[in-house]
């Protein structure tokens, strides 16, 4: 009579013991490749870079792309529904909630606008105005960030 239900070593067949072990040992050699660099007796540190602070730059391209899309706007089909954008640049998003077009003193077409900026910084709010310049060209004179 054979006992099937044991699961000492000593019953399993040769090949199939030998098989456990290269498939241990494999498994092994293809996870340390995922271990690159690992030591555990070195005494340096490793460390690591995040972008978790805006740079200058990326708030520049997230005035650019709130400038844009405030300038873009059809204010006669938008009737004062919110204004979503994107920066793919930064990572940076958010909403329009209002813009409002009159004329300065110098006569020149403007957008005064609020929007959100939702960012890895978190959410804050923003208000700021941008205007038609000589050139045709929409210059954004204020971005300010709201208390």
């Amino acid at each position: 009579m054979d006992v099937i239900a044991k699961s000492r070593p000593e019953t399993k067949p040769y090949w199939a013991r030998c098989l456990a072990i290269v498939a241990v040992m494999t498994s092994g050699a293809l996870l340390s490749g995922c271990m690159g660099g690992l030591d555990l007796f070195d005494d340096k540190v490793d460390t690591v870079r995040t972008s978790a602070v805006a740079t200058s730059a990326e708030r520049l391209t997230d005035e650019i792309t709130v400038r844009n899309a405030v300038s873009s706007a059809d204010l006669s089909h938008t009737a004062g529904n919110p204004i979503p954008w994107a920066n793919s640049a930064s990572g940076s998003a958010g909403v329009i909630s209002t813009i409002a077009e009159n004329r300065d003193t110098a006569g020149r077409t403007c957008r005064d606008f609020v929007t959100t900026k939702h960012s890895y910084q978190g959410i804050a709010n923003y208000s700021g105005r941008t205007c038609l310049g000589s050139s045709g060209e929409w210059l954004l004179l204020a971005f300010d960030l709201q208390g």
